[in-house]
């Protein structure tokens, strides 16, 4: 039987040129870098750009690091919250500034869309895609009242991207778990034109129910235990909840891929870019298990476990 699975084969990152520390919040609103980097683990974070063109430079740059050519890919897909415009889609944008070739796409499952766009172009190359670009992409700012203290300080904007490829008899997405529960959306949301809400303390707590839950499932599904699992990545949202997840979980903060200190919450592309760092840092090697988790507005969640097969 002929199996049409995926594998990552490259990766690449876009971050904005400004970068908004804790020290400027403190200057002009009620706050302090101790009581951020306290609450959230966040030291900066990056504004600027738009949600096509930070798409674009990480997806030129996962393309590059494949070893292939924008030719080469026959699907773009964009996972995003924030588009530049309600239509036409951001990846035909993102596709005319790369030159992909094929279809594109986007998909909005806020923080928790690129692990559910892994699963969308995992599920396409088996439909007889080969070379399919993931990018997650978003600028938060831009919906983010930057006077209100509990939500400026968290969100940011940035892109990562990943390129998937067939890989003949060998599916490297060992299992997958995908869910929603559309009666949390008024604890996070954003309303056509306005500013993000949020019911911070709600959030936390469902936030790390869903992970874990999500978490164990596809362990049980790829039959697995948490010592399997070489590096867990999860949504940068806030280290209070991946440390509280990850004790649940029993999997040591050593084994897990953080970068929200430096990048803030940047919805669905903060899982590509932790795994960027994570792979740029040589904290993977092949055959290794990598465990994503994400959740986001809706209140969506995804986790999923893939076997790094990168030569």
């Amino acid at each position: 039987m002929n199996i049409r699975g995926t594998r990552i084969t490259g990766w690449g990152v876009a971050l904005p040129d400004r970068v908004v520390t804790n020290a400027d919040f403190e200057a002009r609103i009620d706050t302090s870098d101790q009581w951020i980097t306290e609450r959230t683990g966040i030291k900066e974070r990056r504004f600027g750009g738009t949600t096509a063109s930070l798409a674009a430079e990480a997806g030129i740059r996962a393309i590059k690091s494949a070893n292939l050519i924008p030719e080469d890919i026959d699907l773009l897909v964009l996972s995003t919250t924030t588009p530049d415009l309600t239509t036409p889609a951001t990846s035909s944008l993102v596709q005319n500034l790369i030159g992909t070739k094929g279809g594109a796409f986007d998909l909005n499952a806020a923080c928790a869309g690129f692990v559910y766009g892994l699963v969308a172009a995992s599920g396409m190359i088996k439909m007889g895609s080969n070379k399919v670009l993931l990018i997650g992409s978003d600028t938060l700012s831009r919906i983010t009242d930057q006077d209100d203290r509990s939500t400026a300080i968290l969100f940011a904007d940035g892109a990562g991207a990943i390129v998937l490829e067939v890989d003949s008899g060998t599916d490297n997405i060992l299992a997958y778990d995908l869910g929603v529960d559309g009666s949390a959306a008024p604890i996070l949301y954003c309303n056509l034109g306005d500013y993000m809400k949020m019911e911070g303390r709600e959030v936390f707590k469902r936030a790390v129910r869903v992970m874990v839950d999500s978490s164990n499932n596809v362990l049980e599904k790829a039959n697995l235990t948490n010592d399997d699992i070489a590096l867990m990545v999860p949504h940068q949202a806030n280290i209070r909840i991946i440390e509280a997840a990850n004790q649940r979980l029993g999997i040591p903060i050593e084994r897990t891929a953080v970068v929200l200190d430096r990048t803030g919450n940047t919805s669905s592309a903060s899982i590509p870019l932790a795994l960027a760092d994570a792979a740029e840092s040589g904290r993977l090697k092949e055959g290794d298990n990598i465990l994503f988790c994400g959740f986001g507005a809706g209140m969506t969640w995804s986790s999923a476990i893939v076997k790094w097969t990168i030569r």
